[in-house]
Parts: structure tokens; C-alpha cells; sequence
């Protein structure tokens, strides 16, 4: 995997990790201000979030980066070897 293809494959993995970070810990105020959205949360911690979704990102692009570099999925290989 060249750097470029690299930094691609993490930034969309951090993306859809962000995703699933997000949920995790949200309470909606029990009596919300007039005005606010009633579900909106009381405390979203988003700091906290970014920094757990970029460990787990790192995480999910090495597993990725080991595969492709092992060579164990080849998507050039895949192509090579396509019957068109």
C-alpha cells in the first residue's frame, strides 16, 4: 500500500469508527432548557470520543495494513486474474 492509499483507507476507516463511537455514553437531559432539542445529550464528551475513535481506527488500519501487505488479499491479483 503506497502512503497515499495509506492515509485514504485510515481517514475512512476513522470516519465510519467515529460513527460507532458516537452513541456510546449519551443520556438526554432530564429536563431539557426551553428551545433545545429534548434529545439532544447532556454532556456529549466529545474530546474523549475522538481520541477513543482515533486509537480504534489506528487499530482497524493496521489489522488492514498487515493484510494488504502480506499480500494474503491481493486486489491487483484479483484483477489479473479476471476472466474479461
Amino acid at each position: 500500500m503506497t502512503w497515499f492509499e495509506s492515509v485514504v483507507v485510515y481517514l475512512l476507516v476513522w470516519w465510519l469508527t467515529l460513527f460507532c463511537v458516537l452513541p456510546w455514553g449519551v443520556r438526554p437531559s432530564d429536563s431539557p432548557e426551553p428551545g433545545h432539542e429534548p434529545g439532544a445529550p447532556e454532556r456529549p464528551r466529545m474530546w474523549r470520543k475522538i481520541l477513543i475513535t482515533t486509537a480504534l481506527a489506528a487499530l482497524v488500519w493496521g489489522v488492514i495494513f498487515l493484510v494488504v501487505d502480506s499480500g494474503l488479499i491481493s486486489f491487483r491479483g484479483m484483477v489479473e486474474r479476471a476472466p474479461y
